[in-house]
């Protein structure tokens, strides 16, 4: 019988300005039949080392000898270890990580795709969206100024249209984002964030959509004066207007502007989803494939938005692995609408990798290699300075 044997953990320092974090940690399970799988736990709070010995611990427990097919159940003995059935944002990171990588393994075992034996193939691209990111023919430099200046973000916004997107998200209010309590937003403030929004639709006109991006940094009733004022612009989506503990308020919000609310990168649980769609506090949900316990975790909370007309646009600010995962869900899913990316997946993204997920003329090209699709290029990943890596 198919059994993990061994467990390897990369640790990978993003180069400067550390687009997707500070840290990537991909996760490596290898059978006792020689056949790998890769998995990412780089969306946690921890500290590197934190996360590796996290890994080391519940891999020795939960992982090594478990037959990698099993995965309801390998899901249930992590989320359910030591009693605990809480969505603690570190050990769902390590979870997603065992998660996928298994997924791979499957995959290439039966040399199908997992998108092939989650539905099989719903779209034969996926329609992808980016941040706006600082460039060279812009005068700003860091993203922050980049969000709230009106004529730089136009500029960005139109030239990430020459490339071929559909879709740019940018927060006009990301100057007021703090890791404390929601704020009232000053209205020199509201004026600004609009005439942000009035720029990118003058500079996109009808041939992309806008996603307004914010953090969760607004209380309920800026939130609401904010989204009528850029009703006019025809947003697609008004994203996390409040912070996720208060399903009730999001859904305030919701209630009161005629912009599709989407949230969800910040949840962990199937259960948290199921909250958020029966209280119609959102109409895109975002889960994020790296914390919500894997792919299949995603498959469901995808199918559950499904019965209530909801989509899905997965959220993604890490490495490719966990970018890859979403991917597979994403082809197999008929309600989804958008996948995020880092701009078109080169750079540092494309690096690790054996070779580089597909991105055409602002859409993602499923890959129909077996498994994720995707390769960790180890041998590069050795080779950069201060990269390190843990055996179990």
């Amino acid at each position: 019988m198919m059994n993990i044997s061994s467990i390897t953990v990369y640790v990978v320092p993003t180069p400067p300005p550390h687009y997707g974090g500070t840290n990537w940690i991909f996760v490596k399970l290898t059978t006792n039949e020689g056949i790998v799988g890769f998995g990412e736990a780089s969306r946690n709070p921890g500290s590197p080392d934190t996360v590796v010995k996290m890994i080391e611990d519940l891999g020795r427990q939960y992982v090594i000898g478990f037959d990698p097919f099993d995965i309801e159940k390998l899901f249930m003995n992590l989320y359910g270890s030591h009693r605990s059935r809480h969505p603690d944002l570190t050990r769902f990171s390590i979870i997603s990580a065992f998660e996928m990588a298994c997924w791979d393994i499957i995959g290439k075992a039966l040399e199908q795709p997992v998108y092939n034996l989650l539905g099989g193939k719903f779209h034969d691209k996926l329609r992808a969206y980016t941040y706006l990111y600082p460039s060279s023919k812009t005068s700003v430099k860091n993203r922050e100024e980049l969000h709230i200046n009106p004529e730089q973000a136009g500029i960005r916004a139109a030239e990430y249209v020459a490339q071929g997107f559909t879709a740019v998200k940018f927060d006009p209010l990301l100057d007021l984002m703090s890791s404390y309590l929601p704020v009232e937003a000053p209205l020199d403030k509201l004026v600004n964030a609009e005439a942000v929004v009035r720029s990118v639709r003058e500079a996109v006109g009808d041939k992309c959509d806008i996603l307004i991006g914010t953090h969760g940094q607004l209380n309920t009733h800026s939130a609401i004066r904010f989204a009528k004022r850029i009703e006019p612009y025809d947003p697609l989506w008004f994203e996390e207007p409040v912070p996720p503990e208060n399903i009730d308020e999001m859904a305030r919000v919701a209630r009161s502007t005629s912009i599709p609310v989407a949230t969800g990168e910040r949840l962990s649980t199937k259960y948290e989803f199921a909250d958020l769609v029966e209280k119609q506090a959102a109409a895109i949900l975002q889960p994020s494939i790296g914390i919500v316990g894997g792919i299949l975790e995603g498959k469901k909370i995808a199918t559950m938005a499904e019965t209530h007309y909801v989509q899905i646009a997965p959220w993604m600010y890490y490495g490719p692995i966990a970018g890859a995962a979403s991917i597979q869900l994403d082809v197999c899913s008929p309600n989804f609408l958008l996948q995020e990316g880092i701009e078109t997946w080169g750079g540092f993204t494309a690096d690790v990798l054996q070779e580089p997920i597909q991105w055409q003329e602002g859409y993602i090209i499923p890959p129909t290699k077996p498994g994720l699709g995707v390769e960790l290029n180890e041998e590069r990943i050795r080779k950069l300075p201060h990269a390190y890596r843990v055996d179990v």
